[in-house]
């Protein structure tokens, strides 16, 4: 970390030992907490220009997921459980436990997302709210799969093939495919929206075996346990029933022809949910920061509100 800029001055520094693994955290503001979850190829530096107004309000938390950043990186299972959502948002729990917050609200990107909303669904005791940014669930993913959806988000497949064929070819170039992977679900195909200080830490993402590893165990989670967590949710008609945001891009997750409404789908998953489209490829905090701080802020000062 020292190595690269820091992107959240007066924020500490946590690493929590869980039992199971170690995560890194970054911990600062005041207020209600509220915890922040990154996507892939990313790690927490991704909200450093949302975090700064986010902090005049809450007390946040921000960490880095197993698997990615300054977190552990254990070795995966044959099951794919190991960087399961269901295991990784019980680090969240832990995390949280560990700071001294029982209840929260949460915010997730991408695959922080998808450890949000199962979250919500295994122990909405502790959620006050849920914020999710650009995705659908999981097994709608794999269910709704195009020609289309499968050469944009070539990713899916390709890194839950077998070990270890893509830590193998990820690992002759690892700086290139970060960079490719970021700039092409940009609305602007391009590096322009990520802060040079932001794209060093990026450019480091894979930059050892056992971070490819663990990247590729994530997404061999998502096409097995992960996929069938949420077929039992579905089967068993178990729904989100925190006030949900949802929040999606418009040059990304509805970008090609003929993609599904994502309020619509979200309605299918939770019982009290809204959202909103912001002008933005895949990184919405990144790329609009105004837009995606104005609908955050709507939404989670209602909890504040709530509180007083």
């Amino acid at each position: 970390m020292s190595a690269r800029k820091d992107l959240y001055p007066g924020f500490a520094q946590h690493w929590i030992d869980t039992g199971r693994v170690t995560i890194y955290a970054r911990v600062g503001g005041t207020g209600l907490p509220l915890l922040l979850l990154h996507g892939y190829p990313q790690t927490h530096v991704c909200w450093h220009k949302i975090a700064p107004e986010l902090a005049r309000r809450f007390t946040l938390v921000i960490p880095d997921l197993r698997g990615y950043g300054a977190s552990s990186a254990p070795l995966g299972d044959a099951q794919h459980e190991v960087y399961s959502k269901r295991a990784m948002a019980e680090d969240c729990i832990a995390l949280m436990r560990a700071l001294g917050h029982v209840q929260f609200t949460a915010v997730g990107h991408d695959r922080g997302a998808r450890v949000a909303y199962r979250l919500a669904l295994d122990h909405p005791e502790v959620l006050e709210r849920l914020v999710i940014l650009d995705i659908l669930p999981t097994a709608e993913v794999w269910a709704r799969m195009t020609w289309q959806s499968a050469i944009k988000s070539y990713h899916w497949s390709f890194l839950a093939q077998p070990a270890p064929i893509p830590e193998t070819l990820i690992a002759a170039a690892p700086a290139v495919y970060v960079e490719h992977t970021l700039k092409s679900w940009t609305r602007a195909k391009s590096h322009d929206c990520f802060a040079p200080e932001a794209l060093a830490h990026y450019r480091t993402m894979l930059d050892r075996p056992e971070r490819i590893h663990a990247v590729c165990e994530d997404y061999r989670a998502g096409a097995t346990c992960d996929r069938e967590a949420d077929e039992a949710d579905r089967r068993a008609k178990r729904k989100i029933v925190c006030p949900t945001l949802v929040l999606w891009s418009s040059d990304y997750l509805v970008a090609s022809k003929g993609a599904p409404d994502p309020l619509a789908v979200w309605r299918e998953w939770a019982s009290d949910v809204e959202g909103r489209e912001i002008v933005s490829g895949h990184f919405l905090a990144e790329e609009n920061p105004e837009a995606t701080l104005a609908a955050l802020l709507q939404f989670l000062d209602r909890t504040a509100e709530g509180c007083n």
